[in-house]
């Protein structure tokens, strides 16, 4: 059974090292709060508030903090693996060098290669120029508004093929040697299943993709 806690008050507390694993919060009040070493593991936040709250070193993997207050919290260390902040208020949010996937997983500038799964098991390499915008957000799946198609070939036997059908949409075809553009590209970084051409960063990856 999940554990709830609702309408609680933990400001200015210490609460380091402690395991709320697959907990649900609501209205809870964190700010200012110790919460180094914290275990979120697949928690849900709902209305809560981190308000320079410190997360040093905390595990947010997975957890739910779409429209969470953050502000000025420390999250240095912290591991923040397919956590979602979509809506969250991240101003003046604290992160450093060991902060695990907050920052944008693809290059940020410059042109690269990524890889993506298609109908049939058909992998799709394709050139993301230096003037594409880019995005990722807490997982390793990354989005941009246009890209080349370099080459396309079968999953298992590498077969080369001319072309191949988009996963979301059958109307979206991948053709070797084209250019292609998605309209509907979104700018918000941590929306994550949204408009753009999705890639990963390494063939394993995107063969990986169920």
């Amino acid at each position: 059974m999940v554990e709830e806690l609702i309408d609680k008050n933990f400001v200015a507390q210490d609460l380091s090292n402690r395991d709320f694993t697959e907990t649900r919060f609501e209205d809870v009040d964190f700010s200012n709060a110790n919460l180094d070493g914290i275990k979120f593991t697949n928690a849900l936040f709902e209305n809560c508030n981190f308000s320079n709250a410190s997360l040093k070193n905390a595990s947010l993997v997975s957890a739910d903090l779409r429209g969470c207050n953050l502000k000025n919290a420390d999250i240095s260390g912290a591991d923040l693996f397919h956590s979602m902040l979509e809506n969250a208020d991240l101003t003046g949010i604290i992160s450093d060098e060991e902060t695990k996937h907050f920052r944008m997983h693809c290059p940020e500038k410059g042109a690269f290669l990524g890889y993506k799964k298609c109908f049939n098991f058909k992998i799709v390499k394709l050139l993301i120029p230096a003037d594409a915008r880019r995005t990722s957000a807490t997982a390793n799946s990354c989005r941009c508004d246009k890209a080349k198609v370099m080459t396309i070939d079968d999953m298992y036997t590498h077969e080369p093929y001319d072309e191949a059908i988009s996963y979301v949409d059958p109307n979206f075809i991948y053709r070797q040697g084209h250019w292609i553009e998605a309209n509907n590209f979104n700018l918000n970084r941590w929306v994550d299943s949204t408009g753009g051409i999705h890639y990963w960063m390494t063939r394993e990856e995107a063969e990986g993709y169920m």
